[in-house]
């Protein structure tokens, strides 16, 4: 199952409204990297496990 994780679960001051959806590997990298550069975390194996613990599934859309 594909997963996702919404930048709006983590209020900032961002505001920002960024979705990334994708296999769970994918994401973790590029929430990640947007974590970095944007919001200016540091890249680590615990901020790597954070946005792992934080990934949720994705529900089908229906047509």
């Amino acid at each position: 199952m594909r997963k996702k994780v919404d930048c709006r679960d983590y209020p900032s001051e961002m505001n920002c409204t960024l979705v990334i959806t994708g296999e769970e590997e994918e994401v973790v990298r590029a929430a990640s990297e947007h974590a970095v550069s944007v919001h200016g975390h540091t890249d680590s194996p615990e901020l790597r496990e954070q946005i792992r613990a934080s990934l949720k599934d994705e529900m089908p859309q229906h047509a």
